[in-house]
């Protein structure tokens, strides 16, 4: 799911999935391939343009990564990446 193919990313990916499917496509019983690429298409727009998140102190992505305006955003998500400096830590 991720492009570097990383499990840590999936696990982001599947979350936005699980929303995807779970707030927005729901149990619509979409009998085209065609209907089902436009709910798709609306959820994405939806999710990124309409849904406040948590992680963005309720921003939406949108008008975080655009920058409308001078955004407060911090970073509430864990990272599980190490740096040097965690590395060196640890080993003193």
């Amino acid at each position: 799911m991720t492009q570097n193919g990383d499990p840590r990313e999936n696990a982001i990916a599947e979350r936005i999935n699980g929303i995807i499917k779970n707030e927005y496509l729901g149990d619509a019983r979409l009998i085209r391939y065609s209907e089902r690429i436009v709910k798709l298409i609306n959820a994405v727009h939806l999710y990124n343009t309409a849904r406040p998140h948590l992680s963005l102190n309720y921003h939406t992505p949108e008008k975080v990564h655009t920058k409308h305006e001078s955004l407060d955003v911090n970073k509430v998500w864990k990272n599980y990446y190490r740096t040097k400096a965690d590395v060196n830590q640890l080993q003193d």
